[in-house]
């Protein structure tokens, strides 16, 4: 990539705190730690995040503001979502999800966390190549 930030958003460093939860390589700039958790979070091409649910006790979830590249979102059990810049996707707390980039496209996109009480995510299995690969 020769221009690392895709969009107004600088892209960050290696997303390595939270790599074992992804299947390629994926970035993270945290852009606000105060009112409201947002991250800019950046996906080579073919990088997915696994499977996981955001959980709360009251409020909570996630709002996803893509900015650069086209991507994919998918829950449980319904066609996958394909995204380009300017959409959003509202996550409800309690839905199993994943999110990520097209195989041939760089993805980028705001990860708005919705406040909430005992917030938190549980990370499930990887997105199988085989499901990956039958997307497009």
């Amino acid at each position: 990539m020769e221009d690392k930030n895709l969009s107004v958003f600088e892209t960050g460093g290696p997303n390595d705190a939270f790599a074992k939860y992804f299947k390629g390589q994926s970035y993270l700039n945290m852009l606000s730690l105060e009112q409201v958790v947002v991250g800019n979070v950046t996906f080579e091409p073919g990088c997915r995040n696994n499977w996981h649910v955001h959980r709360a006790d009251k409020g909570g979830g996630q709002i996803l503001l893509v900015t650069a590249g086209e991507g994919y979102y998918q829950e449980e059990g319904k066609k996958v979502r394909h995204l380009k810049p300017g959409d959003v996707v509202n996550i409800p707390v309690g839905v199993k999800h994943w999110h990520g980039a097209k195989a041939n496209s760089w993805f980028q996109h705001l990860a708005v966390e919705v406040p909430g009480e005992k917030c938190s995510n549980e990370w499930l299995e990887e997105v199988t190549d085989e499901e990956y690969f039958k997307l497009d």
